[in-house]
């Protein structure tokens, strides 16, 4: 079991695991997902790491076939601007190797802001802290165990 997986069962949060073969060629882990489970794509997001300035770090759920916004993603923080974080700064505070970072379960629990698109599904699909393992649970409560809230933050293409 993965903390994002622990943190879960420990809320009694409804959920289900979905598990498959990752590809350690891959490049885009969530769509990967997407393809490997057969899912549709606006219904599986990523989990993105920035840093907002001077704050320290925040996560941004997005979906995979789209992209954070950046100028957006530092509205919704009430900060002047953000930028991606370090890959080192966020596997140490995430304690998730890139390409498994799960919004849930982290080592430290920092502002998390989730893409308001996710609102128009009954359940959404997150990493649950490994490549190659998603987690499907509802928007609620992905918000309730994060502290996170809805925002407009990213570019869908």
């Amino acid at each position: 079991m993965t903390p994002a997986i622990n943190l879960a069962k420990k809320h009694k949060i409804e959920h289900v695991v979905h598990e498959y073969s990752h590809d350690p060629a891959s490049h885009s882990y969530g769509l990967e997902a997407v393809e490997k489970l057969g899912l549709n794509a606006a219904q599986v997001f990523k989990t993105l790491v920035v840093t907002q300035e001077p704050k320290g770090l925040a996560v941004a759920v997005v979906p995979v076939a789209g992209q954070l916004n950046l100028k957006a993603m530092a509205k919704a923080l009430k900060v002047k601007r953000v930028v991606m974080a370090a890959p080192a700064d966020v596997e140490r505070s995430s304690g998730y190797v890139l390409g498994g970072i799960s919004p849930l379960g982290q080592k430290r629990l920092l502002p998390t802001v989730v893409d308001e698109s996710a609102a128009t599904f009954d359940s959404i699909y997150v990493s649950a802290g490994r490549r190659g393992l998603e987690i499907e649970l509802a928007v609620l409560d992905l918000l309730a165990l994060t502290g996170g809230r809805l925002a407009s933050i990213a570019l869908l293409e």
